[in-house]
Protein backbone atom coordinates (compact mmCIF):
# COMPACT_ATOMS: atom_id res chain seq x y z
CA UNK A 1 0.00 0.00 0.00
CA UNK A 2 1.29 3.25 -1.38
CA UNK A 3 -0.39 6.91 -0.59
CA UNK A 4 1.08 7.71 -4.10
CA UNK A 5 1.38 5.88 -7.14
CA UNK A 6 2.99 6.97 -10.44
CA UNK A 7 2.77 5.33 -13.95
CA UNK A 8 4.94 5.48 -16.93
CA UNK A 9 7.75 4.69 -18.44
CA UNK A 10 11.27 4.80 -17.13
CA UNK A 11 14.45 4.72 -19.47
CA UNK A 12 18.09 4.56 -19.77
CA UNK A 13 19.27 8.22 -20.04
CA UNK A 14 22.80 8.57 -21.80
CA UNK A 15 24.17 11.67 -21.60
CA UNK A 16 27.18 12.81 -23.18
CA UNK A 17 30.16 14.20 -20.51
CA UNK A 18 30.25 17.92 -19.66
CA UNK A 19 28.78 19.86 -22.64
CA UNK A 20 30.69 18.08 -25.60
CA UNK A 21 28.39 17.28 -28.86
CA UNK A 22 27.24 14.29 -29.82
CA UNK A 23 29.63 13.78 -32.46
CA UNK A 24 32.37 15.06 -30.27
CA UNK A 25 31.26 12.29 -27.41
CA UNK A 26 30.83 9.11 -29.83
CA UNK A 27 32.61 6.73 -29.83
CA UNK A 28 33.53 7.22 -26.41
CA UNK A 29 32.31 7.67 -22.99
CA UNK A 30 28.89 8.75 -21.90
CA UNK A 31 26.98 8.91 -18.49
CA UNK A 32 24.27 6.41 -17.73
CA UNK A 33 21.63 6.79 -15.29
CA UNK A 34 17.80 5.78 -15.19
CA UNK A 35 15.30 8.69 -16.00
CA UNK A 36 11.31 8.96 -16.86
CA UNK A 37 9.14 11.91 -15.59
CA UNK A 38 6.93 9.63 -13.32
CA UNK A 39 10.02 7.86 -11.73
CA UNK A 40 11.43 10.82 -11.53
CA UNK A 41 8.72 12.27 -9.19
CA UNK A 42 8.40 8.66 -7.43
CA UNK A 43 11.53 9.06 -6.47
CA UNK A 44 12.00 12.97 -5.85
CA UNK A 45 8.85 11.96 -3.07
CA UNK A 46 10.76 9.09 -1.83
CA UNK A 47 13.42 11.21 -0.78
CA UNK A 48 11.08 13.55 0.87
CA UNK A 49 9.75 10.40 3.20
CA UNK A 50 6.57 9.67 1.23
CA UNK A 51 5.40 6.51 0.52
CA UNK A 52 5.49 5.93 -2.79
CA UNK A 53 5.38 3.27 -6.07
CA UNK A 54 6.30 3.24 -9.35
CA UNK A 55 4.30 1.22 -11.62
CA UNK A 56 5.82 0.54 -15.54
CA UNK A 57 6.63 -2.65 -17.08
CA UNK A 58 10.13 -3.60 -17.98
CA UNK A 59 11.96 -6.18 -19.98
CA UNK A 60 13.56 -9.34 -17.70
CA UNK A 61 16.90 -8.54 -17.96
CA UNK A 62 19.94 -7.66 -15.87
CA UNK A 63 20.18 -3.77 -16.72
CA UNK A 64 15.94 -3.66 -15.46
CA UNK A 65 17.54 -5.45 -12.86
CA UNK A 66 19.49 -2.41 -11.77
CA UNK A 67 16.96 0.43 -12.83
CA UNK A 68 14.40 -1.48 -10.36
CA UNK A 69 17.57 -1.85 -7.53
CA UNK A 70 18.73 2.04 -8.74
CA UNK A 71 14.62 2.67 -7.68
CA UNK A 72 14.70 1.13 -4.65
CA UNK A 73 17.73 3.03 -3.34
CA UNK A 74 15.98 5.87 -3.08
CA UNK A 75 13.06 4.58 -1.34
CA UNK A 76 10.52 3.81 -3.97
CA UNK A 77 8.03 0.75 -3.81
CA UNK A 78 8.42 -1.55 -7.22
CA UNK A 79 6.23 -4.37 -6.04
CA UNK A 80 3.66 -3.69 -8.86
CA UNK A 81 6.32 -2.77 -11.92
CA UNK A 82 5.73 -5.68 -14.63
CA UNK A 83 8.68 -8.16 -15.78
CA UNK A 84 7.53 -8.96 -19.88
CA UNK A 85 9.20 -11.98 -22.00
CA UNK A 86 9.41 -8.71 -24.69
CA UNK A 87 9.61 -5.27 -25.38
CA UNK A 88 12.57 -3.44 -24.26
CA UNK A 89 13.86 -0.85 -21.76
CA UNK A 90 13.69 2.64 -23.45
CA UNK A 91 16.83 4.92 -24.18
CA UNK A 92 16.91 8.52 -24.46
CA UNK A 93 20.75 10.30 -25.44
CA UNK A 94 20.97 13.70 -24.25
CA UNK A 95 23.33 16.31 -25.07
CA UNK A 96 23.50 19.81 -22.64
CA UNK A 97 22.59 22.81 -24.14
CA UNK A 98 25.88 25.74 -23.19
CA UNK A 99 24.68 29.53 -23.63
CA UNK A 100 23.35 29.83 -26.88
CA UNK A 101 23.00 26.47 -27.82
CA UNK A 102 20.01 24.41 -26.57
CA UNK A 103 20.34 20.77 -25.26
CA UNK A 104 19.16 18.76 -27.52
CA UNK A 105 17.25 14.81 -26.85
CA UNK A 106 17.12 11.96 -29.08
CA UNK A 107 14.01 9.36 -28.23
CA UNK A 108 14.81 5.80 -28.94
CA UNK A 109 11.69 4.28 -27.35
CA UNK A 110 9.30 2.64 -30.00
CA UNK A 111 9.01 -1.22 -28.59
CA UNK A 112 8.92 -0.67 -24.95
CA UNK A 113 7.42 -3.15 -22.63
CA UNK A 114 5.34 0.14 -21.11
CA UNK A 115 4.43 1.07 -24.70
CA UNK A 116 3.00 -2.59 -25.50
CA UNK A 117 1.83 -3.83 -22.46
CA UNK A 118 -2.23 -3.90 -22.25
CA UNK A 119 -4.02 -2.02 -19.45
CA UNK A 120 -5.39 -5.53 -18.23
CA UNK A 121 -2.04 -7.12 -17.33
CA UNK A 122 -1.41 -4.83 -14.16
CA UNK A 123 -3.34 -5.46 -11.14
CA UNK A 124 -5.43 -2.24 -10.28
CA UNK A 125 -6.58 -3.69 -7.18
CA UNK A 126 -3.44 -4.27 -5.73
CA UNK A 127 -1.79 -1.22 -7.17
CA UNK A 128 -4.61 1.91 -6.09
CA UNK A 129 -4.72 -0.08 -2.68
CA UNK A 130 -4.02 2.21 0.01
CA UNK A 131 -3.56 5.44 -3.11
CA UNK A 132 -4.76 8.80 -2.04
CA UNK A 133 -2.63 10.25 -4.96
CA UNK A 134 -2.23 9.06 -8.70
CA UNK A 135 0.72 10.95 -10.50
CA UNK A 136 0.21 10.85 -14.69
CA UNK A 137 2.18 12.79 -17.12
CA UNK A 138 1.19 13.67 -20.90
CA UNK A 139 4.61 11.57 -21.89
CA UNK A 140 3.02 8.29 -21.27
CA UNK A 141 0.28 8.53 -23.31
CA UNK A 142 2.19 10.47 -25.72
CA UNK A 143 4.13 6.99 -26.53
CA UNK A 144 2.45 4.67 -28.07
CA UNK A 145 -1.67 4.17 -29.15
CA UNK A 146 -1.43 1.15 -26.61
CA UNK A 147 0.18 3.55 -23.81
CA UNK A 148 -1.85 5.92 -24.28
CA UNK A 149 -5.29 3.37 -23.77
CA UNK A 150 -3.38 2.36 -20.11
CA UNK A 151 -3.49 5.78 -19.42
CA UNK A 152 -6.55 6.34 -19.55
CA UNK A 153 -7.47 3.25 -18.14
CA UNK A 154 -5.71 3.85 -15.16
CA UNK A 155 -6.85 7.56 -14.85
CA UNK A 156 -10.64 5.88 -15.24
CA UNK A 157 -9.75 3.70 -12.43
CA UNK A 158 -8.21 5.85 -9.93
CA UNK A 159 -10.81 8.10 -10.08
CA UNK A 160 -13.42 4.97 -9.35
CA UNK A 161 -11.43 4.66 -6.14
CA UNK A 162 -11.73 8.94 -5.48
CA UNK A 163 -8.13 8.73 -5.69
CA UNK A 164 -7.04 12.45 -6.85
CA UNK A 165 -5.41 12.46 -9.89
CA UNK A 166 -2.08 14.37 -11.36
CA UNK A 167 -1.46 15.26 -14.84
CA UNK A 168 1.70 16.65 -15.62
CA UNK A 169 1.28 17.79 -19.09
CA UNK A 170 4.75 17.44 -20.46
CA UNK A 171 4.17 18.17 -24.22
CA UNK A 172 6.83 16.68 -26.27
CA UNK A 173 6.35 17.23 -29.96
CA UNK A 174 9.11 14.21 -30.76
CA UNK A 175 6.87 11.95 -28.99
CA UNK A 176 3.41 12.41 -30.64
CA UNK A 177 3.49 10.39 -33.77
CA UNK A 178 1.77 7.37 -33.20
CA UNK A 179 -1.64 8.28 -35.68
CA UNK A 180 -0.13 9.41 -39.08
CA UNK A 181 -1.28 11.96 -40.63
CA UNK A 182 -2.65 13.71 -37.41
CA UNK A 183 0.41 16.63 -36.26
CA UNK A 184 2.03 15.75 -32.94
CA UNK A 185 -0.14 18.63 -31.96
CA UNK A 186 -3.23 17.75 -33.01
CA UNK A 187 -2.97 14.44 -31.59
CA UNK A 188 -1.84 15.34 -28.35
CA UNK A 189 -4.81 17.84 -28.36
CA UNK A 190 -7.31 15.50 -28.93
CA UNK A 191 -5.53 12.44 -26.42
CA UNK A 192 -5.40 15.02 -23.12
CA UNK A 193 -8.92 16.76 -24.03
CA UNK A 194 -9.87 13.05 -23.48
CA UNK A 195 -7.97 12.26 -20.34
CA UNK A 196 -8.36 15.49 -18.15
CA UNK A 197 -12.02 15.76 -17.34
CA UNK A 198 -10.89 12.44 -14.87
CA UNK A 199 -7.67 14.78 -13.76
CA UNK A 200 -8.08 17.03 -10.30
CA UNK A 201 -4.97 18.85 -10.65
CA UNK A 202 -3.18 20.22 -14.04
CA UNK A 203 0.33 20.67 -14.30
CA UNK A 204 2.22 22.24 -16.90
CA UNK A 205 4.06 25.00 -18.43
CA UNK A 206 2.24 27.99 -20.69
CA UNK A 207 3.58 26.25 -23.50
CA UNK A 208 2.05 22.71 -22.77
CA UNK A 209 -1.74 24.26 -21.79
CA UNK A 210 -1.59 26.04 -25.23
CA UNK A 211 0.27 23.45 -27.46
CA UNK A 212 -2.05 20.76 -25.85
CA UNK A 213 -5.25 21.90 -25.00
CA UNK A 214 -5.01 24.70 -27.68
CA UNK A 215 -5.91 27.54 -25.34
CA UNK A 216 -4.95 31.02 -26.22
CA UNK A 217 -2.70 32.95 -23.53
CA UNK A 218 -3.23 36.67 -23.83
CA UNK A 219 -0.63 36.92 -20.84
CA UNK A 220 -3.29 37.13 -17.85
CA UNK A 221 -1.92 33.99 -16.04
CA UNK A 222 -5.13 33.67 -13.83
CA UNK A 223 -7.35 33.77 -17.02
CA UNK A 224 -5.62 30.74 -18.25
CA UNK A 225 -6.11 29.21 -15.31
CA UNK A 226 -9.96 29.91 -15.72
CA UNK A 227 -10.35 28.90 -18.98
CA UNK A 228 -8.81 25.34 -17.99
CA UNK A 229 -10.99 25.01 -15.31
CA UNK A 230 -13.96 26.13 -17.09
CA UNK A 231 -12.99 23.43 -19.66
CA UNK A 232 -12.33 20.87 -16.97
CA UNK A 233 -14.96 21.45 -14.08
CA UNK A 234 -13.49 18.26 -12.42
CA UNK A 235 -10.01 20.29 -11.89
CA UNK A 236 -9.59 21.54 -8.00
CA UNK A 237 -6.72 23.45 -9.17
CA UNK A 238 -3.98 24.34 -12.23
CA UNK A 239 -0.65 24.55 -11.52
CA UNK A 240 2.23 25.76 -13.55
CA UNK A 241 5.78 26.34 -14.02
CA UNK A 242 7.00 29.87 -15.64
CA UNK A 243 10.71 29.26 -17.14
CA UNK A 244 12.39 32.69 -18.68
CA UNK A 245 16.13 32.06 -20.25
CA UNK A 246 18.35 33.99 -21.34
CA UNK A 247 20.81 31.32 -22.20
CA UNK A 248 20.30 27.45 -21.98
CA UNK A 249 22.62 27.60 -18.90
CA UNK A 250 20.80 31.02 -17.16
CA UNK A 251 17.16 30.52 -16.50
CA UNK A 252 14.66 32.56 -14.04
CA UNK A 253 12.37 29.75 -12.59
CA UNK A 254 9.04 29.99 -10.80
CA UNK A 255 5.20 28.88 -10.34
CA UNK A 256 1.62 29.86 -9.49
CA UNK A 257 -0.99 27.88 -8.12
CA UNK A 258 -4.78 28.53 -8.60
CA UNK A 259 -7.42 26.92 -6.66
CA UNK A 260 -10.72 26.91 -8.28
CA UNK A 261 -12.85 26.89 -4.98
CA UNK A 262 -11.75 30.75 -4.55
CA UNK A 263 -10.52 31.31 -7.83
CA UNK A 264 -7.57 32.56 -6.28
CA UNK A 265 -3.67 32.45 -7.75
CA UNK A 266 -0.95 31.99 -5.81
CA UNK A 267 2.62 33.17 -7.38
CA UNK A 268 6.05 31.65 -6.32
CA UNK A 269 9.38 33.73 -6.07
CA UNK A 270 11.27 33.95 -8.87
CA UNK A 271 14.38 32.06 -8.73
CA UNK A 272 17.28 33.74 -11.02
CA UNK A 273 19.66 30.23 -11.80
CA UNK A 274 22.87 31.54 -13.81
CA UNK A 275 24.69 28.15 -13.97
CA UNK A 276 22.55 25.49 -14.82
CA UNK A 277 23.77 21.18 -14.15
CA UNK A 278 20.92 19.93 -15.67
CA UNK A 279 17.29 21.13 -16.28
CA UNK A 280 15.68 17.60 -16.80
CA UNK A 281 13.15 16.65 -14.20
CA UNK A 282 13.23 20.48 -12.55
CA UNK A 283 9.60 20.11 -13.91
CA UNK A 284 9.43 16.70 -12.17
CA UNK A 285 10.63 17.96 -8.65
CA UNK A 286 7.89 20.71 -9.05
CA UNK A 287 5.36 18.52 -9.19
CA UNK A 288 6.65 16.20 -6.63
CA UNK A 289 6.87 19.20 -4.40
CA UNK A 290 3.75 20.11 -5.00
CA UNK A 291 1.80 16.76 -3.83
CA UNK A 292 4.22 16.33 -0.87
CA UNK A 293 2.62 19.65 0.38
CA UNK A 294 -0.83 18.10 -0.44
CA UNK A 295 -0.07 15.47 1.31
CA UNK A 296 0.76 17.83 4.27
CA UNK A 297 -1.91 19.43 4.16
CA UNK A 298 -0.13 22.96 3.33
CA UNK A 299 -1.77 26.37 2.89
CA UNK A 300 -1.40 27.27 -1.01
CA UNK A 301 1.19 29.65 -0.92
CA UNK A 302 3.29 27.39 0.81
CA UNK A 303 2.65 24.43 -1.73
CA UNK A 304 3.50 26.68 -4.27
CA UNK A 305 6.80 28.28 -3.09
CA UNK A 306 8.05 24.78 -1.61
CA UNK A 307 7.19 22.91 -5.15
CA UNK A 308 8.87 26.00 -6.67
CA UNK A 309 11.90 25.73 -4.35
CA UNK A 310 12.20 22.19 -5.41
CA UNK A 311 11.89 22.92 -9.11
CA UNK A 312 15.37 25.39 -8.44
CA UNK A 313 17.16 22.96 -6.27
CA UNK A 314 16.81 20.19 -9.50
CA UNK A 315 18.77 22.64 -11.96
CA UNK A 316 21.76 22.37 -9.77
CA UNK A 317 21.86 18.24 -9.70
CA UNK A 318 23.03 15.94 -12.56
CA UNK A 319 20.42 13.46 -13.85
CA UNK A 320 16.85 13.71 -13.69
CA UNK A 321 16.29 12.48 -10.00
CA UNK A 322 16.19 15.51 -7.51
CA UNK A 323 18.39 14.60 -4.60
CA UNK A 324 17.12 17.30 -2.10
CA UNK A 325 15.91 16.84 1.26
CA UNK A 326 13.25 18.67 2.62
CA UNK A 327 15.16 21.03 4.62
CA UNK A 328 17.25 22.30 1.91
CA UNK A 329 14.48 23.08 -0.10
CA UNK A 330 12.62 24.62 3.24
CA UNK A 331 16.03 26.76 3.12
CA UNK A 332 15.70 27.83 -0.67
CA UNK A 333 12.10 28.77 0.31
CA UNK A 334 13.18 30.74 3.05
CA UNK A 335 15.86 32.80 1.36
CA UNK A 336 19.27 30.81 2.24
CA UNK A 337 19.50 30.21 -1.59
CA UNK A 338 23.14 32.00 -1.24
CA UNK A 339 25.18 28.14 -1.76
CA UNK A 340 27.26 28.76 1.19
CA UNK A 341 29.04 25.78 2.26
CA UNK A 342 27.65 23.97 5.07
CA UNK A 343 30.22 23.27 7.77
Amino acid sequence: MSRVVTFGEIMLRLATPGFARFQQAMPGSMTATFAGAEASIAASLAYLGIDAAFVTALPDHAIADACIADLRSLGVKTKHILRTPEGRLGTYFLEHGANQRGGNVIYDRDGSSVAITPASAYDWDAIFAGCEWFIISGITPAISRNASDVAVFAVQEARKRDIQVVCDMNYRTKLWRWEPPLSARELATRTMRALLPQVTVFVGGISDATAMLGIEFNGDLKALAQQIVAEFPHLTHATFTLRDGSTAVAQCFSGALYEAANDTLHTAPTYAITQVIDRLGAGDAFTAGLVFCFLQNSAPSSAIAFATAAGCLAHSIEGDYNYSTRAEIEAVMHGDGGGRVSR
